[in-house]
């Protein structure tokens, strides 16, 4: 299927800047169309197999690009300009499911206990609580908010267990972050996030980062507390049927704790989203 105009008209994380470094033609494969990244002295350029040279822009630690000659505007993440806080990536990991679920099951709370017990859940403290659940209409963006749940150990930095508040924003069909209670700093938020980059309808390879206030652990230590998380993450997301993500409410029955993922299904069939998603009945 040819992607849809919103899937199009939208930028997309291709990778880290270090991961082109001297790159003369490096393959790079986006929404089914295969495309090549090069490194000019220090400039990156992106061309389609036609040769066509793609608009590219580098944000948030990231090199981005579209196939739109008029893409919607990248959005804005005021965090990454405040002083102090630490950027750390992971590369790309491939994930065998539409991106589509990646930013679903990322909205998810009610998984923590089962998926990742004694570190963001434990089985004693199963109930989501109720949340709410807003449209931002000029940003055209999601948030969840007074989302509260206990965790056993809600960051690297964190001591032990505490109730943790978190407010969720996905301003993408493929992007979501995190804000979350910071166990060392009042009245600020770390953020977790994930740019997905969709390959296929039913694959694509996951760029997260974490930019937190965090003076305690080594990179090496952040970034092996994330890798576990989403290595949990993984294994369920690949063992989801199907691969893609249904829209049809008769396909999967939500819950209360689902209020985001509702929210997140009904702006993408506002949208007219259609690359990546299952129709009902059809084949998984």
């Amino acid at each position: 299927m040819t992607p849809d105009t919103f899937t199009r008209s939208q930028w997309y994380a291709i990778g880290r800047l270090p991961d082109f470094e001297g790159a003369e033609a490096k393959p790079v494969r986006l929404l089914s169309q295969d495309l090549t990244v090069s490194d000019a002295a220090g400039v990156l350029s992106v061309n389609d197999a036609d040769g066509r040279s793609l608009l590219t822009q580098i944000r948030y630690g990231h090199l981005w690009t579209t196939l739109s000659d008029t893409p919607r505007p990248l959005y804005d993440v005021p965090e990454f300009d405040e002083p102090d806080r630490r950027l750390v990536t992971a590369g790309g990991v491939g994930v065998r499911c539409s991106g589509l679920r990646c930013v679903e099951n990322f909205l998810d709370m009610a998984h923590f206990p089962f998926v990742h017990t004694d570190i963001l859940g434990v089985e004693e403290h199963p109930s989501v609580e109720s949340y709410d659940v807003s449209m931002d209409a000029e940003k055209d963006e999601i948030w969840a908010t007074k989302c509260k749940f206990f965790q056993p150990m809600a960051s690297a930095a964190a001591s032990g267990g505490q109730m943790t508040e978190y407010k969720y924003r996905v301003p993408h069909p493929y992007s979501t972050i995190l804000y979350k209670t910071c166990p060392i700093r009042e009245d600020v938020w770390d953020l977790v996030g994930l740019f997905i980059q969709p390959v296929e309808e039913d694959e694509c390879i996951v760029h997260s980062f974490i930019l937190v206030f965090d003076e305690e652990n080594t990179d090496t230590g952040l970034l092996h507390f994330q890798q576990n998380i989403f290595l949990q993450d993984r294994m369920i997301l690949e063992n989801q049927v199907p691969r893609k993500l249904p829209l049809d409410p008769r396909w999967e029955l939500p819950t209360r704790a689902d209020a985001s993922s509702i929210a997140y299904r009904r702006w993408l069939k506002a949208n007219e989203l259609q690359w990546g998603v299952a129709l009902f009945n059809e084949a998984a």
